[in-house]
């Protein structure tokens, strides 16, 4: 496949590629910056799903995510799956690889989740080796996302921004930031969002996410079933204060509505980046 340009511009946005808006997309074209597929739907070596992914590769630049590498598991790192991934790297030449920073399996056996990780030195170890493993198996930086979370380890000693802003910094990883995450944990444990967007180190941050959550009896969940929450709007507008525009993507995964929902989503993502970008912008210049 011939080479196209790969990275999407810092105030652009993106959507996450679904099958059902496959067709529409196609004949549309919408002007978006980037779209995102889960890696591990893409790990055949034919058919359609990739015959897919080939088509819209032409038209943008696109990022791989994936769910199942388990980069926090106490097993072994599956080196099928890690080879899978490192092939549809080379196929699709992404913008971005990223994975989260999470953990998903053991003994072999796959949760149907992103589960978090302990905030220990001994974890913190062990995730840094682990990134650090799948980034020279595949030659390039990855991004890990922080994950929602409905509970805490008791001996977990590290709070959660500097224990991700850290595997950025010694794993040499970037970090796509998730804010819609970061609002949802800071409901359901009692910490300062805004506390976390200072500890992430700017020039890590190299894409963020945006989805949708629900409200419990107890707390948040992070569904990627609604739209973005105002909450979430205003801290995504702290964040790009923060760290300046940054390549955005919204993710719609259940109950995924007609396009044009997900595409005002994006809209209203890139009218804050365009604001974001004009008040970076030195008087007098462009």
């Amino acid at each position: 496949m011939a080479s196209l340009p790969r990275v999407p511009a810092a105030d652009g946005a993106g959507v996450g590629l679904r099958a059902p808006h496959y067709r529409a997309l196609l004949e549309r074209l919408p002007p978006l910056a980037f779209l995102e597929v889960h890696s591990e739907n893409f790990f055949g070596g034919g058919g359609q799903p990739l015959a897919w992914l080939e088509r819209f590769r032409r038209e943008y630049p696109v990022s791989l995510h994936g769910v199942g590498l388990s980069l926090g598991s106490a097993d072994a790192l599956d080196p099928g799956h890690l080879e899978r991934l490192a092939g549809l790297v080379r196929r699709c030449d992404p913008c971005f690889v990223s994975e989260h920073l999470c953990w998903s399996s053991v003994d072999g056996h796959h949760a149907n989740g992103l589960l978090p990780l302990p905030f220990t030195d001994e974890a913190l170890d062990h995730v840094v080796g682990r990134i650090s493993a799948v980034q020279e198996r595949l030659g390039r930086q990855i991004l890990v996302e922080n994950v929602a979370s409905y509970v805490r380890f008791a001996h977990s000693a590290i709070p959660e921004w500097e224990f991700v802003s850290e595997v950025a910094r010694r794993a040499g990883c970037g970090v796509l930031l998730d804010v819609s995450n970061i609002h949802v944990n800071a409901v359901n444990h009692g910490f300062d969002a805004l506390r976390y967007l200072d500890a992430i180190d700017a020039a890590s941050v190299s894409e963020i996410h945006l989805g949708g959550h629900e409200a419990a009896g107890w707390g948040l969940i992070d569904s990627h079933a609604a739209a973005v929450a105002p909450d979430v709007w205003t801290l995504y507008e702290a964040a790009l204060a923060r760290f300046g525009p940054r390549p955005t993507l919204v993710e719609w995964d259940a109950g995924i509505p007609e396009p044009d929902v997900l595409l005002g989503e994006a809209a209203q993502a890139k009218s804050r980046l365009a604001r974001a970008a004009a008040a970076a912008t030195p008087m007098g210049e462009p």
